[in-house]
């Protein structure tokens, strides 16, 4: 990450911003469509980093007893605890009786999320532009368009379950009270569901963003006491820039794991929101019916 920085040039912001590579359209934000971008790649080398490497973390052995093969070692061992504690004090608090069918979404979300949280503190830029003429890096969590992709997923997994669970159960247990103030309460139910995905659009975003622009400020202090005096630059400022950037880094890579629980963890709680509208008794019956027959996806 430092070294990003360090490598960005002057603008200690540099680093933050997407770069794009390829778009159509004309300049603004409205008028643009980027086809291809610096966090466009970073999110997909992320997806293929998952599709390649989990598989090989999770795999049986194929030799020894069976006591041996199916023991989880190493990297199976750190996968399948994450993915257990995540199901087991996460999901099934929030979801009940729904965890399992709940859980790819949930794991898939995790783990994709704290991957371009890590990728974006690699120093891989001075490493990819000799070779593609461009930098790629960048944390695609950094970028308000990513995390707002993510947070739209999950409203469309609140919605659509709560009506496929649920039915018009479900739109029903908006209007509380008579008539007419049902409809103003339905209306403010519906409102503060699009502001809780909003918020862990710019939650997200925002924390993941806030790290690496401090990081940039830092550093640029370097860059400001060099233009006055080089020896003031190496002596006096650097060495404390350094320190805290590297403190600072530390505190980034927890952050990392942090947003994607939190993520992950709020998610939880509006999907169990929508499947979960009846009281203790029908949440027990259906608990039953899950049991007697339902089809609940289990995940392996």
């Amino acid at each position: 990450m430092i070294m990003n920085l360090l490598a960005s040039g002057s603008n200690p912001l540099t680093h933050v911003v997407d770069h794009a590579w390829a778009k159509v359209g004309d300049d603004g934000p409205l008028n643009t469509f980027t086809l291809i971008s610096n966090h466009i790649i970073m999110m997909i080398v992320a997806a293929v980093l998952l599709v390649i490497c989990l598989p090989r973390l999770i795999r049986v052995q194929e030799s020894g007893d069976e006591v041996r093969r199916m023991t989880p070692r190493g990297g199976r061992n750190v996968i399948e605890t994450i993915c257990e504690m995540l199901r087991e004090f996460v999901a099934r608090p929030n979801l009940g009786p729904y965890t399992d069918r709940f859980m790819p979404y949930l794991w898939t979300a995790f783990f994709f999320i704290l991957t371009c949280n890590l990728l974006g503190l690699l120093p891989l830029e001075p490493i990819t532009k000799p070779i593609f003429g461009h930098g790629i890096y960048g944390t695609a969590t950094g970028n308000i368009y990513t995390t707002g992709t993510l947070a739209a997923c999950t409203l469309v997994m609140v919605i659509a379950n709560g009506l496929r669970i649920h039915g018009m159960a479900y739109v029903k247990h908006f209007f509380m009270g008579p008539f007419p103030i049902n409809c103003l309460i339905a209306a403010l139910e519906v409102f503060g569901l699009l502001v809780k995905c909003v918020a862990l659009a710019i939650r997200l975003f925002a924390n993941m963003l806030a790290g690496h622009i401090l990081l940039g400020v830092l550093l640029s202090f370097i860059a400001m006491a060099g233009a006055a005096s080089t020896a003031v630059a190496l002596l006096l400022v650097a060495p404390f820039v350094v320190l805290g950037s590297v403190a600072i880094t530390l505190l980034e890579i927890f952050v990392a794991f942090l947003q994607a629980f939190i993520f992950t963890f709020l998610t939880a709680v509006f999907i169990g929101l929508a499947v979960n509208i009846h009281g203790e008794g029908e949440h027990e019956h259906g608990h039953e019916h899950e049991k007697e027959g339902a089809e609940v996806p289990q995940a392996h």
